[in-house]
């Protein structure tokens, strides 16, 4: 019988940096043994693969791409390799896998198989924004992306900001980065003018930027967020 490989979540950087810097070297040495990859994009993940790991020879790795064209039953697939005792490496097109990331559902079938689920350290936007913003980091929920309608947009909104206040719980969401700016606009015009709102954008990356503010002074307070990376968290406080 074969004994099961194991399935290592591998971060990745959160944008065009070097590794080193905000990776561990437990990365570098995992893909250094892996040669069987499941990841958003073939060639950003080779491209991830090699600055990470310059001598790795890129054709004997063997990558198979899971987004949402992949169908469900492809998903067996990908993972023949780790019930054939092979290791293999699940990476985000950007920080954690599994983490808003769909990953997630190569994940619950290892655990369904019982192959063993190795999750490495890296950056996560999502928690390093919590860290950052001032706000709860004892309760929290991320949210994902909003709705795209107006009006749906606004009712999100509104329940967001009022779970924070009732459950003295942090929002947190984001939207299609070319959405930013429009976005912005949204909030401060539906949230209340005492509710706090906190912007964290490209993070990690040289131009981070991370500002926590009440909606009102949002109101003077002008920020350039298009086709920048962003977490939006709100709260409204008692």
């Amino acid at each position: 019988m074969n004994t099961l490989g194991k399935l290592y979540l591998i971060p990745t950087t959160l944008g065009e940096m070097n590794p080193d810097e905000v990776l561990p070297f437990t990365i570098k040495r995992s893909i250094d043994l892996i040669d069987y990859y499941i990841v958003e994009n073939e060639k950003t993940a080779r491209r991830f693969i090699k600055s990470v790991h310059p001598e790795k020879k890129q054709p004997e790795l063997k990558l198979f791409a899971l987004n949402k064209h992949t169908e469900e039953s492809e998903h067996h697939d990908f993972i023949k390799p780790l019930l054939e005792g092979k290791n293999m490496g699940l990476m985000s097109e950007a920080g954690c896998p599994g983490v808003a990331d769909p990953g997630a559902v190569i994940v619950k079938l290892a655990h369904e198989k019982g192959i063993q689920v190795v999750p490495l350290v890296g950056p996560s936007s999502i928690l390093l924004a919590i860290m950052a913003s001032g706000m709860n980091g004892q309760s929290f929920a991320f949210n994902g992306y909003l709705p795209i309608d107006k009006s749906d947009k606004k009712s999100a909104l509104k329940n967001f900001e009022k779970l924070s206040y009732d459950k003295n719980q942090s929002q947190l969401f984001i939207e299609t980065p070319y959405r930013n700016n429009k976005l912005m606009e949204d909030l401060v015009q539906i949230l209340q003018p005492n509710t706090h709102l906190c912007v964290a954008c490209d993070l990690t990356l040289p131009t981070e930027y991370i500002k926590t503010l009440t909606v009102n002074q949002w109101k003077k307070n002008k920020v350039d967020l298009h086709n920048r990376p962003c977490i939006f968290i709100i709260h409204k406080m008692s």
